[in-house]
């Protein structure tokens, strides 16, 4: 909690009845922000991050990589678009949501 005090996310209150609040209006903190705060990075691969880039030996010819560079754009499109309110506002994912994946039965994921 204290790297989340100290970058201006939360503030602290001491006492019995103390804790820690959030000092930024949760519309104005991204899932983006957060994700990369605790993980670091948002791409699926080291050879497509940004922050976390690490060269492959297959870069020259790789065609998997396009694949990866799209899935990093369009995850870190939708998490530097989505704040802590909208994920507030959003519905808990219910189990049966959890295979159906525009169509395809997520066998596998």
């Amino acid at each position: 909690m204290l790297d989340l005090k100290e970058k201006g996310w939360v503030v602290s209150t001491a006492g019995k009845r103390g804790g820690y609040q959030l000092a930024k209006s949760p519309d104005r903190i991204t899932m983006g922000e957060v994700v990369r705060h605790f993980d670091g990075y948002l791409a699926p691969l080291a050879c497509v991050s940004v922050t976390d880039y690490k060269r492959c030996t297959q870069e020259s010819t790789c065609r998997f990589r396009r694949v990866m560079l799209s899935a990093r754009n369009l995850v870190a499109g939708l998490m530097d678009r989505t704040t802590l309110a909208d994920v507030m506002k959003s519905p808990v994912v219910g189990a049966d949501e959890l295979r159906k994946i525009q169509g395809i039965d997520g066998e596998g994921i």
